[in-house]
């Protein structure tokens, strides 16, 4: 070994002790006669100190030292007189005694400190740097973290690990798929999975009844700060279970995780409707980090001759606690907000609570003191709070207003990222239909079982369905989902009809997983959860790159490698693939 201890492993109880140390430079201080240098490695920083009275030819040596230089010293750990108690070694030093520069660096392209002065796109490109960083470290320390926890939870349930292909047959249900041509079959291609979903099912057929990975998966989609062209998940399968038993494993997994990570009790996670979550945040993973539901006035609001609202089908309000000061300035700014194409409102009413009991709106003209005190009192609005008003068509205004409700939980202060509120979603609608071509989606994916008693509805009203499925959203992000199965070939084809299938489509992309429950396929039933988002929840932030060692940007781009990138010729030549 080139150390006998690690950077951040000394305190006071080693003076005196003779130790040897290996690690990067990260800061140099010349005073004269004295240099002190901050040698880093992952473990922590450790202060060296070089003193003229003891080597005048040490002293000259480390001031040949640039930032990131590669170096091991012998010396004697000894007590600092200038302490440094925010780092776990800020009590000693280190007198070196030998210094030996095991590789040179050049000047890093930004600084490597936790406030770095260097933006994405550079430490994207020399990552490998930026990875030199605590916080980044941390956050991969604390991914390290959360996969060693999940492991052991499904371990202790009798899961077994089993990985699953990642060159697979490419399936027209989801996100685009990542291609990969053949070689020894011409023409032919393979597809990087999107999830293991068909092969976990398969797993089940086999006997194998409790599977899980930590996988990685492919999606060619339009990216964001919680997307990444490649990303993991936790995915999990189960035979011989319902709904119920896989809610309370799975609960029992985020409770330990957020018990062993973060040292919080999360409690009981509660269960809302698909129903309930649009009609009181219109969203299906609902913040319930802070109250705000819709109130449903509209009956309140017609026929006062306000044109706007009589010709809506539903006018919404939320009460924003405490806002009833806010300015005509900041009022007009989030008029202009809620207007915005993202949220494409055509405009926004407000009734300020005043603490004297009386109102004031940007309505005041067509509505009396007693109408506005009606909406008040509907929307649970005290003396203080400020009424937002939105209307329209049903499903766009609720989808308006949700937008509306987070961002005045933002300005409020409501969305802790310490704070933590967890639940579950259940009984989605099995599919969806597209409004121009009325053609039936599946909402989850086309394996997902119906509620047994609405399966007779697949004949006569597909829109009514209610599928066996469930989500685990954590602060207004979806964490993960999944469903019970389908594992009756008869049913499974029905399935298929209905999304527009053919018989010859059907059995040419899935016809291997219907053979297969001819054989005897179990009760089955699973979840995913996003692995990348949970970690960057744990760690408190937006983004999941930096949770990522090696993330691609915005493009979809890895800046250090410079991929995607083009391939010569002869390899397209080889792999039959033809570019015009």
């Amino acid at each position: 070994m080139l150390r006998s201890h690690h950077c951040g492993a000394l305190d006071i109880k080693n003076v005196n002790e003779k130790v040897v140390l290996s690690g990067w430079v990260a800061k140099r201080r010349d005073f004269g006669s004295l240099t002190f240098i901050d040698l880093r490695d992952r473990y922590g920083i450790t202060q060296l100190s070089f003193n003229e009275e003891y080597s005048k030819e040490l002293l000259i040596q480390s001031r040949e030292l640039g930032r990131e230089f590669v170096i091991q010293i012998e010396g004697t750990v000894a007590e600092r007189s200038n302490k440094n108690l925010k780092i776990k070694t800020g009590e000693i030093e280190i007198i070196v005694e030998k210094l030996t520069i095991l590789n040179s660096s050049l000047t890093p392209p930004f600084t490597i400190d936790d406030e770095t002065d260097g933006g994405d796109d550079i430490r994207m490109q020399y990552r490998y740097l930026d990875l030199r960083r605590e916080p980044v470290r941390n956050n991969l320390i604390l991914r390290h973290q959360v996969a060693k926890h999940v492991r052991q939870y499904l371990d202790c349930l009798d899961f077994i690990e089993v990985e699953t292909p990642v060159l697979i047959k490419s399936t027209p249900e989801g996100a685009r798929d990542f291609v990969v041509p053949s070689r020894m079959n011409q023409g032919q291609f393979y597809a990087l999975p999107q999830s293991p979903q068909t092969f976990k099912q398969l797993l089940m057929v086999s006997g194998f009844d409790k599977y899980y990975q930590i996988v990685k998966c492919f999606r060619d989609e339009d990216l964001r700060a919680d997307r990444q062209p490649e990303f993991t998940q936790i995915d999990c399968e189960l035979s011989f279970v319902e709904q119920e038993d896989i809610l309370n494993i799975f609960e029992g997994m985020v409770q330990h995780l957020f018990k062993e990570v973060k040292g919080i009790d999360i409690g009981t996670l509660p269960r809302m409707t698909f129903e309930d979550a649009m009609k009181w945040y219109g969203n299906d993973k609902p913040d319930i980090r802070f109250e705000m539901k819709f109130n449903y006035i509209t009956e309140l609001t017609r026929g006062k001759n306000f044109p706007v609202f009589d010709a809506a089908e539903t006018v919404l309000a939320i009460s924003a606690k405490g806002c009833a000061t806010y300015t005509r300035k900041q009022l007009d700014e989030l008029t202009e907000w809620v207007k915005r194409p993202q949220i494409g409102a055509k405009g926004l009413v407000y009734v300020m609570c005043n603490e004297d009991g009386s109102y004031k709106s940007s309505v005041d003209k067509f509505y009396t003191q007693e109408d506005l005190k009606a909406w008040a009192n509907t929307s649970q609005a005290e003396a203080g709070d400020l009424l937002l008003l939105l209307c329209g068509d049903t499903k766009k205004v609720q989808k308006q207003m949700s937008e509306l409700r987070l961002e005045m939980g933002e300005r409020i202060g409501y969305r802790d990222k310490n704070n933590y509120k967890a639940l579950w979603v259940i009984d989605f609608p099995l599919l969806e239909q597209d409004e121009e071509t009325g053609k039936w989606h599946a909402m989850h994916h086309p394996f997902t079982s119906p509620k047994p008693s609405d399966i007779p509805l697949l004949d006569t009203n597909p829109g009514a369905i209610k599928a066996n499925a469930y989500d685990l959203v954590i602060n207004g992000v979806e964490i993960g989902g999944g469903s019970i199965r389908i594992h009756n070939k008869e049913l499974q084809a029905k399935m298929f009809e209905v999304l527009g299938f053919s018989d010859d489509e059907a059995r040419y992309q899935f016809g291997f997983l219907m053979n297969a429950f001819e054989y005897g396929a179990p009760p089955h039933g699973g979840i995913a959860l996003g692995f990348d988002r949970l970690c960057s929840m744990f760690g408190g932030a937006d983004s999941i790159r930096d949770f990522i060692a090696f993330p691609k940007n915005n493009q979809g781009r890895d800046m250090m490698i410079d991929a995607p990138s083009t391939i010569d010729d002869k390899q397209l030549t080889e792999l039959g693939v033809r570019v015009s």
